[in-house]
Parts: C-alpha cells; structure tokens; sequence
C-alpha cells in the first residue's frame, strides 16, 4: 500500500463555548482508543454479511482470519491463524496454531470449514468474492475440508490462483467463527445470523461490548487472544457524522482518531506537529452507478454523454482533496498493468451532441442517491451543477446507509455514489467490482455484485475476466488485463469509475502504531499511547 505521512498545520483556534460542540469529555486514558467516525453503514457485524468499510473496522479486531495482508510489508500475505501452509496444483493446505475464541474454544479446522461453507450458503453479498472465484453454495463442502483438528485444506477451482485465493482468505469475509458457539444460537436454519448481526464469536484481540446503531462501537480486550496482550484494553467508536464537531473533539482530545472529516477540516491540522495524518491507498473508486435497467441509462451514448459531462478535475480539487484523484480506469495507475486514462473529462458542448445523438436534445430528469456523510454529499452537489449544463437536471436524494445500500442493491435508483474495493492489490483485484456479472436477470438475485446492481449486462467482459482469473501464464495474463480494461472503457460502462479513492485519517501524535489497510481491516492490537504529559 502506498502511503504517505505528513505534518498538518491547524489554523483555529478551538473556543471551549462554541454552542454546537459536544459535551467536554476527559482526556482519554492511555489504555483506551476512541475514534470518531461515521458508523452509519454498519448494518451487521457478522462477518459472513457485513461488508461496509466501518464494518470491517470491528471485524478486523473482533475475528482473525487464515492469514492477513500486511499493508506495512508491499501487501504481502502472512500467517494470522495459520501457522504455515503448502501449495501444490490442485490447492493448499494450512497448518493451524494453538489459539481459542473468546468463549475459550479452541479454534480447530471444522471451525473454518464452517466459516466457508456458512459465507456460500448463507449466500449474502459479502460471498460475491467466493463466487466469483468459482466457490458456490453447492461445491464449497467437497472443497473445504478438515483433515485434522489443525490441518485445514481447500482446493483450487478452475477459476482462481492460489496467490488469488490466500488474498480471498484474508479478506474480512473469511474471519473464522467459533463453530460451537454459533451453532448455539441457530434460529431456522439462518447459521445464527440474527445472532451474529450484533453478538461477536472470534478469536480476535477485542470482544464486541456494546453496539448502538448510529451511536457507538466498545471493543473490550478479550482475555483469550492467543498473542501478545494489546496495550489499549478498550476501543470506542463514536459516531460523529458532523465533521467539524468531529474536528473539534479531535483538537480537544476527546477522540484519539478522526476518520470521517471533510476535506478541508483535514486541512486544518496542516503543520501540528501534535497530529499526524495517513493517507491510505486503498485500490478502489467512488463511482457513479448508472441504472442500466432503465431509459435512457440503458442506452450507451447517453451514459458516454454523462462521462463528459463531470468536471472531474474541478471535483477532486475543490471536494475531494486527500480523498482522491481522478482516474476513469478500474486499475490505479501506478499498479502495473494499469492503461492510460480516456479522454473523459468537462466537455459540455461534446456531451450536449452526444446526447442530441441519442434522442434526447433536450436532456431529461433524474435522480442521485447518496449516503450523507462525506464526501459523497459534496460530490453529488457538484455532479447535479455540472449535468445541469448539459441539459441533465438531477435531484439529491441523501438516506443513511441501510436506505442507500438497500436501494442500490434493489436496483432502486437511477444515479447513485457508492464506492468500490480492490480484492487484492493487483489489477485483477481492482477491477474485480467492475468487470464481474455472471448473470443479469433479476431473478438471479445477485445483489452482492456490482454490476448486477446496475443492471448491465456484461456478458463478453465477464466471459473475459473469468479467463483472465484461470490463466496460469503470466504474460497472457496481462494482455487479458489490458485487453480487459480497453473494452471496459469502450462499453461506456454503467459503474463509471470516477475518483481512485484514498482514506485520510487524522491521529493524535500520542497514537503509536496504527496502520491504515488495503480493505479497512485496520487491527490495533499493536497500538500504543505515548505520555499525554
């Protein structure tokens, strides 16, 4: 992961009066970590359905999964619950270590087997990345099995690398529940998943203490890690959606960590020598989802109209700063592989005739959906002003996000801002959300897919990406990924990649060893505080 530090200068002054500030809270303790954030599209913290940014947050502390993604060591895959393991052509086989859940059971390979074979049948989004690696619900107990209590073995399908797989296996997606526990708390046949939506069953460094949607998160140290005692015993995450107030706490020390500030609240720290700001390089995108299931969106050129009709380097200055940077392509531009990007960008006059080619000289009505928190408001804002020159008159329409995220996986939308992740920190991985659509029918039910979410049918695109996933030869491999990415741009896609997206995350200096990651799974068992005095 590329990532920068920098020094921020603040330049207010906080005065203690201010009547929109929240209560003055005590300095927070050494041994405890409070980050402000906007929980807002936490709906679920079972780790086989929540996949939310936030979400994974709590995850990436409560569970672990086989191995992680050490995003301080180029991505690299390392062992977490697994000790070691062996690849050979047909799959790969993990040897376990001596850990327990929170509960004290001990973690044993049926625990993981359960783990993977409740992702498939329970058949929520978040399977979409096992899919579309060719596990289902149907083959995935033939494919993962448990030779012994500490020996955990899946195969390879036809449709995925090894490498591919280990970055599945660490995906937030994949943390292993403790089998026993759960399968105490299954209510018709649903894998205990009205449980697991607010109770955690991990092995993880923290227990989940209390949840309050739209409120606040408390992670408790849990007494049976298997590794090193962390040094903060308790982790609160409080929900401040308001930025400057977030700001405000931040500068005051009632939070350690601010995580959802606007661009330019971010600013204000520039040159503190008392804060110090991560700028994470995450390999996924804030998007313009396009319904391709409804006129005129449905139509190419009208979505070919609306790619030159966003100012995207007016946007990325003014709205999204740290936040991101324009890019059209579904790969960052400094990964390799990566093609140069089209001509997109602030043509109105261009976009009007394209348009006036499709049928619709005198524009039409729509409406964008987004979450409302930043900087997905600010940017529909700006998208509504620069349509609106093209003939294109666009109303907001701003929910939380359990309303946003329904709708988008309702297909309830005409425009709508959401934003993508990379699988893994390759091409491929980037691009994973843009270019994967087995099946466009509605009856398909496939709302944990991007695209299908559109309703656009990608039916050459997806046949190409599932050769791509199968190639074993390096050098064809790549030309598929380029090849990929031209026709991608040629389909005047329905998912318009906007702005290659970043994280800026502001820290108390006293804050040692935080880590911002690939996918959020940001654990902080190896966070410390210095001397507040």
């Amino acid at each position: 992961m590329m990532k920068f530090r920098s020094r921020l200068i603040m330049t207010a002054t906080l005065a203690a009066t201010i009547s929109f500030a929240p209560a003055v809270f005590a300095a927070t303790p050494d041994n405890q970590l409070v980050i402000g954030t906007s929980l807002a599209q936490v709906l679920s913290v079972d780790p086989q359905q929540g996949t939310e940014p936030k979400t994974q947050e709590i995850l990436a502390n409560t569970y672990d999964r086989l191995v992680l993604m050490d995003s301080e060591d180029n991505n690299a895959i390392k062992p977490q619950l697994a000790e070691s393991w062996k690849i050979d052509d047909k799959g790969i086989t993990f040897k376990l270590r001596d850990a327990k859940f929170a509960s004290g059971n001990p973690v044993t390979a049926n625990d993981v087997v359960f783990s993977l074979v409740r992702l498939l049948k329970l058949s929520q989004s978040a399977s979409a990345y096992f899919k579309g690696a060719g596990y289902t619900a149907d083959n995935i107990e033939s494919l993962a099995k448990a030779v012994d209590d500490k020996t955990f073995r899946i195969e390879l399908t036809d449709a995925v690398l090894a490498e591919d797989l280990l970055y599945r296996l660490g995906m937030g997606v994949s943390s292993v529940v403790d089998s026993v526990e759960v399968q105490k708390h299954v209510a018709n046949n649903d894998y205990g998943n009205e449980w697991l939506r607010t109770n955690t069953a991990g092995s993880g460094p923290y227990t989940l203490r209390r949840w309050t949607p739209n409120d606040i998160v408390i992670l408790e140290a849990n007494k049976n890690f298997w590794g090193k005692t962390p040094a903060i015993v308790r982790v609160t995450m409080r929900h401040v959606p308001e930025s400057q107030t977030a700001r405000l706490m931040l500068e005051r020390g009632d939070i350690d960590i601010a995580n959802a500030l606007t661009a330019p609240d971010v600013k204000t720290f520039v040159g503190n020598d008392k804060f110090v700001v991560d700028r994470v390089k995450v390999g996924g995108y804030y998007v313009l989802a396009m319904n391709a299931g409804k006129e005129p969106l449905a139509n190419p050129t009208v979505r070919e109209a609306i790619a030159y009709g966003i100012d995207y380097k007016g946007i990325a200055e003014t709205v999204l700063g740290p936040y991101g940077r324009q890019r059209n392509v579904p790969v960052p531009e400094d990964w390799k592989g990566a093609i140069a990007n089209p001509d997109w960008s602030f043509q109105p006059q261009k976009a009007k005739e394209l348009l006036a080619k499709a049928g619709y000289p005198n524009g039409f009505s729509l409406t964008i959906k987004t979450i409302a928190q930043p900087p997905r408001v600010d940017m529909a804002t700006a998208i509504q002003a620069n349509l609106a020159e093209i003939g294109i008159n666009v109303s907001i329409k701003q929910g939380n996000g359990a309303d946003i995220v329904a709708s988008h996986r309702a297909r309830d939308f005409d425009l709508l801002i959401p934003q993508s992740s990379a699988v893994m920190p390759n091409a491929m991985g980037a691009m994973n959300d843009f270019v994967t659509n087995p099946d466009n029918r509605l009856e398909a039910k496939n709302a944990g897919n991007f695209v299908w979410r559109s309703a656009w049918d990608i039916t050459e695109i997806n046949a190409l990406r599932d050769k791509a996933n199968a190639e074993r030869d390096e050098a064809k491999r790549a030309g598929m990924i380029k090849e990929l990415q031209e026709k991608f741009i040629a389909a005047k896609p329905a998912v318009l990649p906007m702005f290659e997206r970043f994280e800026p995350v502001v820290l108390n200096a006293r804050v040692k060893g935080f880590h911002g990651n690939l996918w959020t799974l940001n654990r902080v068992d190896t966070v410390s505080k210095s001397d507040g005095k």
